[in-house]
């Protein structure tokens, strides 16, 4: 399965220099926050295959949802045979609709349990926020959280995206990382992952 994820940045490649026939080998699209509706939207409409997202933490400021998209907030969703876990916002550092605190996101976590039991575990995660010491950094806006790196041992999942640290902030952001048996891959503007 070929995956287009992408987060924080429109990509000019795949919007403002688009040419037919661009987004026609992806099997799925999946959204880690913090773009816009229409960009969303144009990515759904061209690539004619399901695209998932998660909120950002600056998804808030958007007066509707993306049509054409599925959301997967909150959810266990199934494509394909991939168990997908969706936890999108970041950590709380304001008043914003998608922040949360660690005890908050566990709840969400919490909430999934029995989902996540009957369906024994989730192939791939997908969050706006990093895990806690994967990519994250000591500052409240971009602090990650305890319980995906909690969730990444627990499940093993064979993929974690996520977005929120943008590859300009340092010369030593990484695009991909491991821990265990799971590839981490900071989906900042967009990054092709194949399973």
């Amino acid at each position: 399965m070929k995956i287009l994820a992408v987060s924080d940045v429109e990509s000019k490649y795949f919007f403002e220099y688009y040419t037919p026939g661009k987004l026609r080998d992806f099997d799925l699209i999946i959204a880690c926050g913090d773009l816009r509706v229409p960009y969303l939207e144009f990515l759904v409409t061209m690539a004619r295959c399901p695209l998932l997202y998660v909120h950002g933490n600056h998804d808030d400021r958007f007066p509707r949802e993306p049509e054409g998209c599925v959301c997967i907030d909150d959810c266990l969703y199934e494509y394909q045979g991939l168990r997908i876990l969706g936890l999108g916002g970041s950590y709380r550092y304001g008043k914003g609709r998608y922040m949360y605190t660690e005890r908050q996101m566990r709840r969400r976590i919490h909430r999934l349990g029995f989902k996540l039991w009957r369906k024994k575990g989730f192939d791939v995660l997908v969050t706006h926020a990093p895990a806690r010491g994967i990519n994250d950094f000591d500052t409240i806006p971009h602090r990650g959280f305890e319980c995906f790196a909690e969730l990444l041992d627990r499940y093993r999942p064979r993929l974690f995206l996520h977005g929120h640290i943008h590859r300009n902030y340092g010369a030593d952001i990484p695009r991909v990382t491991r821990r265990g048996d799971t590839e981490i891959v900071n989906a900042y503007e967009y990054t092709i992952v194949e399973l």
